[in-house]
């Protein structure tokens, strides 16, 4: 039988690739292989991967000047897989296009969760569903009608528009600024801090505990997640 998605590995060290591609095939998934960024880019164009795991410290180009290349040229959805953790490092990554931040060393099944999560975002996108679900909660993307358990949330316009860029990529990390470039599109000063006070407005409204949020989590200096719920 076919595996059902296939998965493109970007990574110089064997030991890696085969950490990654054993993973991957006991999870029924294709998995193609790529040691530098000039195979990484001819293996995307011929093969067309639905996901691209990409590290960035490759042998003959920055990873990160794969990136606004790789989502320019192709519709794969892009998680680096990067021993790099520095903050700057990640903000970087997401802001040029990367759809997902995975540092290395990382735990083997929290790789195929972020799979599933990207697997579902792009069945969810190629659908063209408009509405989003995390828990209880439900967002029409279209109608702009936010309820909980069934009952309709009054949210204030800049709080939709928080949740609503949340919503549009769901399980993805979203960066303060792409959030607040979409919020506030007219300012040219942003502050973090305002974008704080209407999370904190939000988990108010939505969560059950909000001192304990399982929706919008929080990517510490990079930005924010919805959450749907683990497979």
């Amino acid at each position: 039988m076919k595996p059902r998605h296939s998965l493109l590995i970007v990574d110089d060290e064997p030991q890696i690739r085969r950490l990654i591609q054993a993973a991957l095939a006991r999870a029924d998934y294709a998995t193609i292989e790529a040691q530098t960024a000039r195979e990484a880019l001819d293996k995307l164009r011929s093969e067309r991967p639905d996901i691209t795991l990409l590290d960035l410290g490759l042998p003959d180009r920055d990873g990160l000047e794969l990136v606004p290349i790789i989502k320019k040229e192709s519709d794969t959805t892009l998680i680096i897989v990067s021993a790099r953790d520095a903050t700057d490092e990640k903000v970087a990554a997401l802001d040029l296009g990367a759809d997902d931040y995975l540092t290395k060393p990382f735990d083997t099944d929290e790789l195929l969760a972020r799979v599933r999560v990207a697997l579902r975002n792009r069945m969810t996108r190629d659908g063209g569903s408009t509405k989003v679900t995390a828990g209880d909660l439900t967002i029409d993307l279209v109608a702009h009608i936010v309820t909980k358990g069934g009952v309709e949330v009054h949210l204030t316009p800049k709080e939709y528009g928080v949740l609503e860029q949340l919503a549009r990529f769901p399980g993805r990390v979203i960066t303060h600024k792409q959030i607040m470039d979409h919020v506030w599109p007219n300012e040219h000063a942003h502050h973090v801090e305002y974008l704080r006070v209407l999370v904190r407005g939000l988990r108010q409204k939505l969560e059950a505990d909000p001192q304990r949020p399982q929706i919008i989590s929080n990517e510490l200096g990079i930005g924010y997640r919805l959450k749907q719920g683990a497979d």
